[in-house]
């Protein structure tokens, strides 16, 4: 039982990322609106940050299957 819980947990965790990325995209679009010139630069930080947020869904996701068996 502590496993499935585990899982569960973990699957949850992943949901934080999920916000972030779309809060990540809604902002660049802001960004862009409001200044179109740096539209290339506010893409290439786009696409760092949603990377390191997708890292820690990964990392949860991995993390639930590792350790909810």
């Amino acid at each position: 039982m502590i496993g499935n819980i585990a899982t569960i947990g973990y699957g949850i965790a992943t949901l934080g990322p999920a916000i972030a990325i779309g809060m990540i995209g809604a902002k660049n679009q802001e960004a862009t609106a409001r200044q179109p010139e740096v539209s290339g630069f506010l893409r290439v930080n786009m696409l760092i940050a949603m990377a390191f947020a997708e890292a820690l869904g990964l990392i949860g996701f991995g993390a639930g299957i590792v350790f909810g068996v």
